[in-house]
């Protein structure tokens, strides 16, 4: 089992970067504001050959009132309950700080052994901060540089020193889980709806908005199959972006979604289907990612049966390219209809992974061009020959047909939207490619479609025969080849000693002579 690690101290001394540095890859955001990070954020990493189970914390506050800061050290405090070691990292360079010494306190009290890390001691501008936090009584601190990544031999002897089973390697022969995305605008509910899901308040809530800043992964098993929520920061529109954090929390999200199999796309039931749902909606699409459409607070809607079915014919409109995507009305706060949404998910993952067979999508492409032929264009029509399924997730086919590149659009989207009726596969996102194959009898034409130039190929001359009895043409020398030139014009020699040739008169059909013309000569 990978050893779980949490990583603590206060507000801005390097607990993200050092998770970055430990999970190999910019996970967290990482920016010289204070209290950045509010959410516990988990990932996978390794330090030499020991598997770790990361866990990052927001940066320990003392308070203990209602407010987001109390929130945040009531996760904090999670963390170090379930965590196996504790890496406490305090700044070197700014020496031990009185809240330094209040969390300290509360580490004693954990009875969890801790290593204390002396960040940011590059070069000799922390030594003096490194000797001064000897007082904190966690014994010997690793100076370390989380940014440039100096000290990690000194941690990994001192983690393998407390835990010597931790790098012996053992395969728990985990199932993939499903990649789950939930994502939609500011405050809409959407980690509500994930502490809902789990059953615990495992994520920060509450009426202020944007609470949400890193892409926060949940792993959850929900009827024996694995899941990874992926609860993201809310988006709004690319105009009202100005600070360097919401840029970095939406460039977040965006990479929940493009490694998401499935997207949650939670709206607030009070004013849903605004622009900006349509808009995350369509690059869901555009990512190729299967689409669930969630209506949270759905207990504040009045005449909710006719409300639900007026915003699938508004959705229908809006979005025609997600026609038929599962939509699901639910209370997160009284657990309302949540029982249809897992079943939902699993539906639209099933279809997003279909994989059709050859001979039906053949079958289906005779009947869909019988029943709407291609258009002609300039004059000539389009033949559809043959399709074939190449990958799934999301489907993806190539349709081969004579001149592929004159397809109007149009054709191309009856072509999908069948697909996606005779298939049973709503609101999938379709990918269909038409290529047009190379004639084998046309030379030179090029395999790539549309139509190919090619250079005109110089005419070669015949050679002369070789056979015993051939004749060769006058003037020709033994062993030496005739040279093909241009055919001549008609010489007035006969090429006999160069005298003039007669003319010649032509000689009658019959054998009777042809009477001449009377002479007009005077006498």
């Amino acid at each position: 089992m990978p050893l779980k690690i949490a990583i603590v101290g206060r507000p801005n001394v390097g607990k993200s970067t050092l998770f970055n540095r430990l999970a190999g890859r910019k996970l967290a955001i990482v920016d010289d504001l204070p209290g950045v990070t509010r959410d516990r954020k988990f990932a996978s990493g390794r330090l030499g050959d020991v598997d770790l189970e990361l866990i990052d914390t927001a940066g320990f506050e003392d308070v203990t009132d209602e407010s987001l800061e109390a929130r945040m050290r009531q996760q904090t405090e999670l963390a170090v309950e379930e965590a196996d070691l504790i890496l406490f990292v305090m700044d070197s360079r700014e020496g031990v700080a009185p809240m330094d010494e209040v969390f300290g306190e509360l580490l004693r009290k954990s009875s969890k052994p801790v290593i204390l890390l002396a960040n940011k001691a590059e070069g000799r501008q922390g030594d003096d901060g490194t000797l001064d936090a000897f007082r904190l009584g966690f014994g010997e601190p690793i100076p370390v540089s989380a940014e440039h990544g100096e000290g990690m031999a000194d941690l990994y002897a001192e983690v393998v020193r407390l835990f010597p089973e931790a790098g012996e390697d053992e395969d728990d022969g985990s199932i993939k889980p499903v990649q789950l995305a939930i994502v939609g605008r500011p405050n809409a509910g959407k980690s509500t709806l994930v502490n809902r899901l789990i059953g615990e308040d495992r994520l920060l809530t509450g009426p202020e908005a944007g609470i949400t800043r890193d892409s926060i992964p949940v792993d959850w098993t929900w009827d024996d199959r694995a899941i990874r929520l992926v609860d993201t920061a809310g988006l709004r529109r690319k105009a009202k972006v100005q600070e360097k954090l919401e840029r970095l929390s939406t460039q977040d999200t965006i990479r929940a979604i493009t490694f998401a199999e499935v997207v949650l796309l939670v709206m607030d039931a009070t004013h849903p289907l605004e622009i900006q749902d349509l808009q995350i909606a369509d690059l869901v699409e555009r990512e190729g990612r299967a689409l669930v459409f969630v209506l949270a607070k759905w207990d504040l809607v009045e005449d909710p049966q006719i409300r639900l079915k007026e915003l699938e014919e508004e959705v229908s409109r809006k979005l025609p390219q997600v026609r038929g995507a599962p939509m699901i009305a639910l209370s997160a706060e009284t657990g309302r209809n949540l029982d249809r949404l897992m079943p939902a998910v699993f539906k639209a993952h099933d279809d997003w992974s279909t994989k059709v067979k050859t001979r039906d999508l053949n079958d289906w492409l005779a009947m869909a061009v019988q029943r709407h032929p291609p258009p002609a264009v300039n004059g000539r029509r389009v033949r559809p020959k043959y399709i074939t399924q190449t990958k799934a997730r999301p489907p993806t086919f190539v349709l081969f047909a004579s001149r592929a590149s004159t397809l109007p659009d149009s054709y191309r989207r009856y072509l999908i939207h069948s697909i996606r009726e005779s298939f049973d596969l709503p609101g999938v996102p379709v990918r269909l490619t038409v290529k047009s194959g190379a004639n084998p009898y046309a030379e030179g034409e090029s395999r790539s479609p549309g139509p190919s130039r090619t250079a005109p190929r110089k005419a070669k001359p015949k050679a002369a025969s070789s056979k015993p009895g051939a004749k060769k043409p006058l003037g020709a020398k033994a062993g030496k080849p005739v040279k093909a030139g241009k055919p001549s014009r008609p010489s007035k020699s006969s090429g006999f000693g160069g005298a003039k040739a007669r003319p010649t008169r032509a000689r009658p059909v019959s054998g009777r002579k042809t009477p001449s013309k009377p002479s007009t000569r005077k006498s």
